[in-house]
C-alpha cells in the first residue's frame, strides 16, 4: 500500500523503499518507519502532504527526516517495542478479534508476570525462531519484557480484563515475540514450570517450541532510532 500510494505520488519519477521492520499477517502497527531513496531532492513539507492525501485513512505519515548515506532502517533501529494484547476466560466479541487474543483456559497472570521477566537480558533464543539456519545469530538481549493490564487500547467490545505483554529489543527473530507469548501461555496454564522455562533458553536446550501464540493480539507499537 505504501509503494502503490508513492507510485501515484512521484508519478514516473524513481524511488525505493525499504520497511524498519518486518511482520507477520494480522499484525497491527502503531508506528513504523521507512527508508525513502529518490534520485531528485524532496519537497518535504509538501510530499507529506500529498502523501497523508492519498493514503487510506487508517495510516498516516507523521513526519518526514533526512539521514545520510551511512544510515540503514534495519540495522540503525535502536529498540523495537511491541505489545502482545491478551484476555482469557470469557467468550471474545467478534469486533475484538483482530485486537486481542482471548483464550478460554484460566491463566495464572502473576506467574506469567514472572515468566516474562526471565526474557530480559541476553539468552540463547534458537528455541524461539522459526526455522533457523547455521548463520542464524540467536544469542540476543532483551531490554524489557513485562506483562501489565492493558491501557494501551480499550474499547467497550473488548473482555473486561486484557493484559499487554510489552517487549522491546534492538530486533527480533523470526516469530520470536509470538513464542515467547506462547511459552508465556502455557506457563500460565499450568503446563510448564518456570524452570522448564528457565531452561528453554540455554544453549542446550534442543526441544522445538511449537506453540506460536496468535498473531492478531500482537502490534508493533514503537521504534527508535539512533540518528
Amino acid at each position: 500500500m505504501i509503494d502503490r500510494t508513492l507510485s501515484y505520488v512521484f508519478e514516473e519519477k524513481r524511488f525505493k523503499t525499504l520497511g524498519g521492520s518486518r511482520t507477520d499477517a494480522m499484525v497491527s502497527a502503531n508506528h513504523f518507519a521507512f527508508e525513502l531513496f529518490v534520485e531528485e531532492p524532496l519537497d518535504e513539507v509538501q510530499f507529506l502532504k500529498d502523501f497523508n492525501f492519498n493514503l487510506p485513512a487508517d495510516i498516516r505519515a507523521i513526519e518526514v527526516e533526512q539521514v545520510d548515506e551511512t544510515f540503514n532502517i534495519i540495522q540503525n533501529p535502536r529498540v523495537k517495542e511491541y505489545v502482545y494484547l491478551f484476555a482469557f476466560g470469557s467468550k471474545a466479541h467478534p469486533f475484538s478479534a483482530p485486537f486481542v487474543c482471548t483464550l478460554p483456559q484460566t491463566l495464572d497472570i502473576e506467574l506469567m508476570k514472572q515468566g516474562a521477566r526471565l526474557f530480559e537480558g541476553e539468552h540463547h533464543f534458537g528455541a524461539y525462531c522459526k526455522k533457523p539456519n547455521e548463520r542464524t545469530r540467536v544469542n540476543r538481549s532483551v531490554e524489557t519484557s513485562e506483562i501489565k493490564k492493558n491501557d494501551l487500547l480499550t474499547a467497550n467490545f473488548f473482555p473486561e480484563n486484557t493484559y499487554a505483554y510489552h517487549v522491546s529489543a534492538s530486533g527480533f527473530l523470526r516469530n520470536q515475540i509470538r513464542i515467547m507469548v506462547g511459552q508465556l501461555f502455557r506457563l500460565g496454564q499450568g503446563e510448564i514450570s518456570i524452570t522448564d522455562l528457565e531452561r528453554s533458553l540455554k544453549p542446550d536446550f534442543t526441544e522445538h517450541l511449537s506453540y506460536i501464540a496468535p498473531a492478531s493480539g500482537l502490534m508493533l507499537h514503537k521504534i527508535e532510532f539512533d540518528l
